[in-house]
Order: structure tokens, then C-alpha cells, then sequence
């Protein structure tokens, strides 16, 4: 991206706004000055010189862009394919009337930019794809998922190569009126025994293990009024703002303790969900992955319930 393109991206305007006119030149310092306190001054640079990588800025990526850039983090390496249409209303960061047709990296781009003017981003308007993968993660800190629930086959192979270059990632699902998170780094259950993936599983079996494993109290299924908008074979479901906001808040916490090495991170074979309509927080641990006997029975009830 030129220097001119960042710094036309960067501008901000507001119609609405009373000082809309004058010119505030940026300062890092004071811009993420309210941060500190629950950081050190040395922690906010350390987070400045940061680079997190997301791929998929629709109903997630979109708003962990924008929780991290307003965290102070300084780099960004983003990928996504698509455009906003108005069905991506109810959830995604980017999305207005004004963005409509409007390519998601462009528009994420320009927020983030609108944020940090500074910030180093690398974009991948193309999307993610299995032979840009190592490209994508070149000098990536922390990978955040942001990949649609049933990309699966380039997201297993997207964890396969993080564990190789030994950099930590962390996905997180919007479920109902919740969030899921599972952390994996160096010191962790691998992203294959918590999943249960083994050769030959169909697409389907593939997104039935992937539940089981980011969501294994299925809190959300107990208040799910109408079953017939959860289509795996169309590749469908609901969603709320309020699971996605709630995934970023999360994103922003784990970025926080992962890049400053703060400790304390809950990683896999542990989980954590926390729902806000059933007003419950848990953590539960898969001692054996996705193979325990609970697990499985877990696959079962979900296979059945996609069946129907």
C-alpha cells in the first residue's frame, strides 16, 4: 500500500463532529495513553512493535482489528476475499450502508489506519489461501482466527503451520449470546488430539469435532428458539453483535497476556466459554483431546442434532 493511500485512508471526518475542522496532529503516546495504568509505559511500546496477524474480517476479524489497534498494537497482517453485503448488518465491525459492495480489507484498512495512521498493515485482499499461508504469518507474533466456522480444511492447515513456526494462536467462537475460546501455543495440547482430526473425516464430521471441541458445554443450544437456521450442509447459522463484541473483548485480553507474556492464558486441552444469557463461566479441560469418552458422546448428540 503507498504512503499516499495510507494517509488518505487515515483522515478522519465527521459531519456531526464540532471541531470537525481542526487538524490534531497524532501522537501514539497520548492516544493510547488511557490504557496505561492496566499497562506499563515499556508494555505499551512493546505493544506498538507488535504484529498480530487475522484472517476473516467479517463477523469477528472485523471488531479484533479494531480492539487491538485501539490497544496500541502496530502492526497487522490481514487477509480476506470478500465484500460487505447488507445480510453482514447484525454483526460485522465494517459493515453500514456506507460499505456495502465495499471489499472488507479495504474497509478494515481504512479503520484501523483511522485509529493509528501509523500502523504497519499488511494486507492479502485475495484471501488466505494454502500457498500463501507462510507469507501471510511472516513475522506474526499472534494469530487471531477470524475465519468463517466451516472454512475448515485451510484453517487446519493454517494451524498446522503455526505449531511448526511455533507462533501462538488462539480462536474464539460466537456462540448464541456467548464466547468459546481455546488457546494454543508451544505449551499446549496440539490443535489435532483437542480436535480429534484424523484422515478420511467428511466435511461435515470435520465441523461436527470443530464444535465439540471450541464449545463443549454447547451453553448456547439450550436457548436456541428455532433449530431449522442451523444448516451445517448449507453452511449456515445464526448470530447476535452481542457474541461477536464479546469475542473481540476476549481477543483483546488474551493479545494482551500473550504478547506481554503475562502468564495465566488458559490453553488447550483447556477451554473456557462464557455465556451471557445463562449468566454462567466455565472452564472445562479434554484430558484426552477430543478422544475422551465424553467427547465423543458430545459428536454424537451434535451429529444427531444436525441430522435432524
Amino acid at each position: 500500500m503507498s504512503l499516499d493511500v495510507q494517509l488518505e485512508q487515515s483522515k478522519v471526518s465527521s459531519m456531526n463532529a464540532p471541531n470537525a475542522s481542526v487538524c490534531v496532529p497524532f501522537d501514539y503516546g497520548v492516544a493510547f495513553s488511557r490504557t496505561l495504568g492496566w499497562i506499563t509505559g515499556y508494555e505499551a511500546q512493546v505493544l506498538r512493535k507488535k504484529r498480530v496477524a487475522v484472517a476473516g474480517l467479517g463477523g469477528v476479524g472485523g471488531h479484533y482489528c479494531e480492539v487491538l489497534a485501539r490497544l496500541g498494537v502496530g502492526a497487522f497482517t490481514v487477509a480476506d476475499f470478500d465484500r460487505f453485503g447488507i445480510e453482514n448488518m447484525n454483526r460485522q465491525a465494517g459493515a453500514s450502508m456506507h460499505t456495502i459492495g465495499e471489499a472488507k480489507a479495504d474497509v478494515m484498512t481504512r479503520r484501523v489506519l483511522a485509529i493509528n495512521p501509523e500502523a504497519d498493515i499488511r494486507v492479502f485482499d485475495k484471501g488466505l489461501t494454502p500457498e500463501n499461508i507462510d507469507e501471510f504469518l511472516k513475522d506474526v507474533d499472534l494469530y487471531v482466527d477470524g475465519l468463517d466456522f466451516f472454512v475448515l480444511d485451510l484453517r487446519f492447515q493454517l494451524f498446522e503451520a503455526l505449531e511448526r513456526k511455533g507462533i501462538p494462536y488462539v480462536t474464539i467462537a460466537p456462540l448464541g449470546m456467548g464466547a468459546s475460546m481455546v488457546y494454543f501455543d508451544q505449551k499446549s495440547m496440539g490443535f489435532k488430539k483437542y480436535f480429534a482430526l484424523k484422515p478420511g473425516l467428511s466435511s461435515e464430521e470435520k465441523a461436527i469435532h470443530f464444535l465439540a471441541g471450541i464449545a463443549p458445554n454447547l451453553k448456547h443450544s439450550r436457548y436456541l428458539v428455532d433449530a431449522k437456521y442451523v444448516d451445517f450442509k448449507a453452511k449456515k447459522g445464526p448470530s447476535t453483535p452481542m457474541a461477536c463484541y464479546l469475542c473481540a473483548g476476549i481477543a483483546g485480553t488474551i493479545a494482551l497476556k500473550s504478547l506481554l507474556g503475562r502468564g495465566g492464558i488458559v490453553r488447550a486441552p483447556q477451554s473456557m466459554h462464557f455465556d451471557s444469557y445463562t449468566n454462567s463461566l466455565s472452564k472445562v479441560r479434554l484430558w484426552f483431546g477430543g478422544y475422551g469418552p465424553l467427547q465423543m458422546l458430545k459428536r454424537y448428540i451434535i451429529r444427531k442434532v444436525v441430522m435432524k
